[in-house]
């Protein structure tokens, strides 16, 4: 099994900075995209940014400019540094994987955190 846990939600500012990690662990063999979506109440669950094992990035059109995904394959670890926070930001964020559990599988599975909220307002 693999499991993803999400820590560094919290309450902050409007303009504030938070830094969300979320760790992967379990039978990994390798971790292809990894990444973060969101869910607001009431709307649908969005993109927020992904990376793929070579380093390429794709962020939402909303946080461009002022968030930064990054990954440590070493830790199996992905990151996501938020800045100029916003309170349309507020939203429970769900780290994911996909994750290849043995050399034969090419593709991987994708396997979800629980989620942690973050919350913006003053």
């Amino acid at each position: 099994q693999v499991q993803l846990v999400e820590s560094g939600g919290g309450l902050v500012q409007p303009g504030g900075s938070l830094r969300l990690s979320c760790a992967a662990s379990g039978s990994i063999f390798t971790i292809n995209d990894m990444g973060w979506y969101r869910q607001a109440p009431g709307k649908q669950r969005e993109l927020v940014a992904d990376i793929t094992s070579g380093g390429s990035t794709n962020y939402a059109d909303s946080v461009k400019g002022r968030f930064t995904i990054s990954r440590d394959d070493v830790k199996n670890t992905v990151y996501l540094q938020m800045v100029s926070l916003k309170p349309d930001d507020t939203a429970v964020y769900f780290c994911y994987a996909k994750v290849r559990t043995h050399w034969s599988d090419y593709y991987g599975n994708d396997y979800w955190g629980k989620g942690t909220l973050v919350t913006v307002s003053s």
